[in-house]
């Protein structure tokens, strides 16, 4: 009985020892403004996306992913370092540069033995990116044909081709040449599906004969909300004919957009002659008022989509490289969105709001081992939670300043306390005219403070108002909710320590 003791002691130290000394590699595909919606494993029809879908057949779709900041760069800060906006400093695009000297997951990576490398778009502003033994990124957005890439040492290179296979190329030969003696953590950063949409060459006209239903929502008068009264993101008015949707009336005009000027020749040639024949037929039409819009929103879906195709083919690229390099069995694959965007709900495009079509965001997850495949996860995660989550799969150290919670033992069916609340602080008040504000998410309320451009309240029943079209801050009836949230909200707040969010909590409205 010692004997057979001895040996099951044994056996188990052996396969903990394996598993410590063997800890799993990291690949996380990030993509911009990809929304849920449009994924057909979220159950979207608009197209097919067999790349996500394998994904989360092969793992777990996340059902109720958010971002705490629903713009590019303040959502890869909050991924890279665990902390929300104010804490880790990039608050917005237009006046933040991340601070590298933090203690950014990828740092601590390093320190537990990993190499590391970031391929395609940061947009994190100018500052030198650090924790990372590899990077080669995209200049702020990037350019979708033949785009410039900055290395190691700040050189500057040129690339002829399309910018998502290319950063494709890139992480292909990177994991080819990498340290196999390391365990790696790969991050591939898509500048797609970003404004403004264009399409891989052979993608041109894949949905020129769908016809897309009108979102239910796409005429929205805004009639209890003040801020989303006063936004500059609609499809009839802010989305632009030439610069959106490459409507021309000649060459000229088309090259004073520096996207198509930077094309070659022959590139220009086949893109212009498939907008040409559209702009054509649209001066034919003679359209205005909603017919117009409503052409427009036709556009614009066709040309999402088409962008969004090759971002699909090219994480099925890199997930069938790591099962053919024999790396998938011991390799965490995550794919997100850098936050949601809207599809022509409320007569939009863009982000930014906390309303969910914005607020919510697309995630997947292959973990062999850990994960079976076909799980669906329906807890609250936040962008935030990441960094932990992944650090303590690796064994590594997460620093106490960390606001994320590692999810790792949701996923191993151990222990867990879920988030019954989310916390969001959107900041920038400049483009699109979308107020600044900060709020709560509940299983069934959401809460929001509109400060800056627009000074009120909003709160919604999400059970009997899904889409969050009826403003019911102030109502007698839901008094004692609105007080109940507002604590809640408070002691988010104070959790994540956020000042300026308690000061203008108690600001009065007038």
């Amino acid at each position: 009985m010692k004997k057979y003791l001895l040996l099951f002691t044994i056996i188990i130290s052996v396969q903990l020892f394996g598993q410590q000394n063997n800890p799993p590699n990291i690949v996380v595909i990030i993509s911009d403004d990809h929304a849920f919606q449009t994924i057909s494993a979220y159950g979207s029809t608009m197209t097919q996306t067999p790349g996500i879908d394998r994904l989360a057949k092969e793992g777990a779709l996340f059902t109720n992913a958010y971002v705490t900041n629903s713009i590019c760069g303040p959502s890869r800060a909050t991924f890279l370092s665990g902390k929300y906006s104010h804490l880790n400093g990039f608050r917005d695009n237009e006046n933040s540069n991340f601070n590298f000297n933090q203690n950014i997951f990828v740092k601590q990576l390093q320190k537990a033995g990993y190499q590391t490398a970031w391929i395609g778009k940061m947009h994190l502003g100018d500052n030198i990116p650090q924790g990372l033994d590899y990077y080669n990124i995209l200049p702020d957005q990037g350019h979708y044909y033949n785009p410039d890439f900055i290395g190691s040492g700040n050189k500057r290179t040129h690339h002829e081709g399309y910018v998502t296979n290319i950063i494709s190329d890139f992480s292909e030969q990177w994991l080819d040449n990498r340290n196999k003696q390391k365990p790696f953590c790969l991050i591939i950063g898509h500048k797609a599906t970003h404004r403004i949409w264009m399409p891989d060459l052979p993608d041109l006209g894949m949905f020129e004969t769908k016809t897309f239903p009108l979102p239910s929502t796409f005429y929205d008068d805004y009639k209890t909300r003040k801020a989303a009264q006063v936004q500059d993101m609609s499809i009839a008015k802010t989305m632009l004919m030439g610069y959106d949707l490459k409507m021309f009336d000649n060459m000229q005009e088309a090259d004073k957009i520096g996207a198509i000027k930077r094309m070659s020749p022959e590139q220009k040639m086949v893109f212009m002659d498939y907008y040409n024949n559209i702009h054509k037929e649209l001066k034919e039409k003679n359209l205005n008022g909603n017919a117009l819009t409503e052409w427009k929103y036709q556009r614009y879906m066709r040309d999402y989509l088409a962008t969004a195709a090759s971002l699909d083919r090219n994480i099925d690229r890199i997930v069938t490289y790591l099962d053919k390099n024999n790396l998938a069995n011991n390799t965490i694959v995550i794919y997100m969105s850098d936050q949601g965007f809207y599809m022509g709900e409320h007569g939009w495009f863009d982000k930014r709001f906390m309303y969910e079509e914005s607020f919510r965001t697309p995630m997947v997850m292959r973990f062999p081992g850990v994960i079976k495949p076909g799980t669906k996860i329906n807890d609250f995660i936040m962008n935030v939670d990441i960094a932990p989550t992944l650090l303590q799969a690796a064994n590594a150290t997460i620093p106490q300043d960390y606001q994320g919670q590692s999810f790792l033992p949701l996923l191993k069916h151990e222990k867990y306390t879920p988030k019954k609340e989310l916390y969001y602080h959107y900041y920038e008040n400049g483009e699109h005219s979308v107020s600044p504000h900060f709020g709560i998410k509940t299983e069934r309320y959401k809460l929001i403070r509109f400060y800056k451009r627009i000074e009120s309240w909003e709160l919604f029943d999400m059970k009997k108002d899904p889409d969050e079209l009826n403003n019911i801050y102030g109502s007698k009836k839901m008094k004692k909710v609105t007080k109940k949230l507002k604590q809640q909200l408070l002691d988010l707040i104070e959790k994540y320590k956020d000042e300026e969010a308690k000061k203008l909590f108690y600001e009065p409205i007038n």
